[in-house]
């Protein structure tokens, strides 16, 4: 490996939106780096004696693993924090939790609801704090995602992707990176399930200066039409088990299957982020056939919180 840069130390990553395509560019590339060492199984330990946090107000699988298995493989630690097991469920402030968890830890990631929680804590918290998962974002997605597409694309400007679903937290982040790097991405939403208005705007906004483009639409084959990249996600996020029999009514003619995926470019990849919930959002026949990019993705959120980890703890 050629090292890793010093210029991100230090720094928060609650949202895709706060870094730059420059930084985000370097947090691919050593991604692609960190896992091309891990395949030839070298130490690498660029942060001994680091111990990372992991704060959980939501179940985990994919964010757990890869923060714990990668601070290992970096030569640190991680402490698993659960929410409920903290005095944060018995009162204690975000602010007073962020000052005393920054005198003991290296860095902190955060799982929880509100995006306001995770800001609270990178504001006075005087190590890297890390949005793990909101219901506004989940910046920690969108880098995996990236790195799959450049993957199997070999760049990610003009490509072509079409989300698909629910406009959640998700979509958010997905659309942010993609208009970071000048892709073209469309969200195929059914009326009243859109992604929030400012970030499609912010994002269209980004996107014009990167020659990209986004645009919102409530047609998923509109969407999908020559598309490189469809994706999808549960329609049923954490938290909304009380609306899951309307949002199957609402969502299903936004499925991925065969006949979606027809009417993409002919090399065109199915994504989803996982857990998947077979039958409803995704047929069984592309998330477990050749076309789809699934399990990629989750083998490269390792690979990507590796690398933020090494860039931004000190």
């Amino acid at each position: 490996m050629a090292g890793v840069p010093t210029t991100l130390k230090g720094r928060n990553f609650t949202r895709v939106a706060d870094w730059s395509r420059a930084e985000l560019r370097t947090l691919l590339d050593l991604a692609d780096e960190l896992k091309a060492e891990r395949a030839r199984r070298p130490e690498l330990r660029v942060l001994p004696g680091r111990t990372i946090g992991l704060i959980f107000h939501k179940p985990s699988t994919r964010t757990r693993v890869a923060f714990e298995v990668g601070i290992a493989e970096l030569g640190g630690m991680a402490l698993f924090l659960p929410a409920a097991e903290l005095q944060l469920a018995r009162g204690e402030s975000y602010r007073d939790t962020a000052l005393v968890l920054s005198r003991f830890l290296s860095a902190l990631m955060i799982r929880t609801f509100e995006q306001a929680e995770v800001d609270e804590f990178a504001e006075h918290a005087s190590i890297p704090v890390i949005n793990g998962l909101t219901d506004r974002a989940h910046p920690l997605q969108a880098l995996a995602d990236a790195m799959t597409l450049r993957e199997r694309f070999g760049s990610l400007e003009g490509l072509r992707v079409a989300y698909v679903g629910d406009g959640n937290n998700v979509c958010h982040s997905l659309m942010r990176i993609a208009s970071r790097f000048g892709m073209h991405f469309v969200a195929a939403c059914p009326r009243g399930y859109e992604p929030d208005s400012a970030i499609v705007s912010s994002s269209a906004d980004d996107a014009l200066a990167t020659g990209g483009s986004v645009r919102v639409t409530d047609d998923a084959r509109e969407a999908a039409r020559e598309a490189q990249a469809v994706y999808t996600d549960v329609w049923t996020s954490m938290g909304l088990a009380s609306q899951t029999g309307q949002r199957v009514r609402d969502l299903e003619p936004y499925r991925i299957d065969d006949a979606l995926l027809a009417v993409a470019d002919g090399d065109a990849v199915a994504l989803h982020c996982l857990p998947a919930h077979v039958g409803e959002e995704i047929t069984a026949e592309v998330l477990y056939g050749p076309r789809c990019l699934a399990w990629e993705q989750a083998e490269n959120r390792l690979h990507t919180q590796k690398a933020l980890m090494a860039l931004v703890v000190r």
